[in-house]
């Protein structure tokens, strides 16, 4: 059964008549009327019965037009999948985040869309999450790479939130010295982050019973280790900013006192739902493969719903005959498996 047909024959019979169905289709009445005679020549029964005032559908038609429906809204699945992949394949992403997810996280990313969609290009811009936030706000950004500690970060206002990983914060001190834990630094010189990592350190210490002394700050993760291996002080960072640079004279000591920072990404909601509809799950390549996959199951699905309709008509056909035949007085039998009628069943 030819899907086009099909699809005629349900603007037909939602139209009332072949020549309103052919001007919704933008066809001539005659191809019209071709393609439904083609459609009842397959299924060998009348689908459409024609009057001077229009149409109506038989009792198979009626069958059809449940099924057609549904093959329909089926196809516009599958455009819509399509149409969300093809605008994968060009375009621009703004992307701000912060220093060390610029120096781990993002490189091996653009690097992995760069292979599966090379249409599309990546523009980085390297912004602490309140700066990144308010691009995304104002339209300058499409998406952000923010943190925040043990929880969401502050200042998303309307934005939506999907978090990505939680890494640890850890110790990080001066080659020599004793001090193995946080309650140990009592008296320690500390080296203060960026303005959120410095509350949270701050947050850290008083848990811990004692008020940091802040003596230097930088949010330079390569600044803030050659203080530390120079013995000027002692502070916190992040596994991500340890992966990025490591200097080879400090320790680093994990300290759960200390807690996790959660990295993720903010996006405005309407892109958000977008990101949603492709199944873009952080790699564009994996959900390419899941919209294919998708598509396929479509298409078998459909084939399996045209196999169920043609067994239907097929017995709307037999029980007619039976019918008539049942009228004359005659014994029917099954030509296949030579049973009576009656004893045949068909699944669907």
């Amino acid at each position: 059964m030819d899907p086009r047909r099909l699809l005629v024959f349900r603007e037909v019979a939602r139209a009332g008549s072949l020549t309103a169905a052919a001007r919704a289709l933008g066809w001539t009445q005659p191809a019209v009327s071709q393609h439904l005679a083609a459609l009842e020549r397959s299924v060998a029964l009348p689908l459409v019965l024609r009057g001077p005032t229009g149409t109506s559908l038989t009792e198979a038609g009626e069958v059809l037009l449940r099924r057609a429906d549904a093959v329909a809204a089926e196809l516009h699945a599958a455009e819509e999948e399509l149409a969300s992949l093809a605008q994968l394949r060009a375009g621009r992403v703004r992307l701000h985040c912060f220093p060390s997810a610029a120096a781990t996280l993002v490189p091996e990313a653009v690097r992995a869309l760069a292979t599966s969609h090379p249409g599309i290009s990546v523009g980085l811009v390297e912004a602490e999450p309140p700066e990144a936030l308010a691009a995304v706000g104002a339209g300058d950004a499409d998406l952000a790479l923010v943190f925040g500690y043990d929880a969401e970060p502050v200042g998303l206002g309307p934005l939506v939130w999907r978090p990505l990983l939680t890494e640890p914060v850890h110790l990080v001190l001066p080659p020599e010295g004793a001090a193995s834990s946080l309650d140990a630094l009592v008296d320690a010189d500390w080296i203060g982050g960026c303005e959120r990592c410095r509350v949270h350190l701050v947050d850290c210490c008083r848990a811990a019973g004692f008020e940091p002394a802040l003596r230097h700050e930088t949010d330079d993760y390569v600044v803030v280790q050659n203080l530390v291996a120079r013995g000027l002080g002692v502070t916190a960072l992040p596994e991500s900013a340890l992966t990025a640079y490591r200097h080879p004279e400090v320790r680093v000591l994990e300290e759960p006192a200390l807690g996790h920072r959660v990295v993720g990404v903010a996006v405005v909601r309407r892109a958000l739902a977008l990101l949603a509809r492709r199944r873009q799950r952080c790699r564009i390549g994996l959900e390419r493969a899941e919209i294919v996959e998708q598509l396929a199951r479509r298409r078998e699905k459909l084939g399996r719903r045209l196999r169920a309709l043609a067994r239907l008509l097929d017995r709307v056909a037999r029980e007619r005959r039976l019918g008539a035949l049942a009228q004359t007085g005659s014994k029917v039998e099954d030509r296949i498996g030579h049973r009576p009628v009656h004893d045949c069943f068909i699944t669907y």
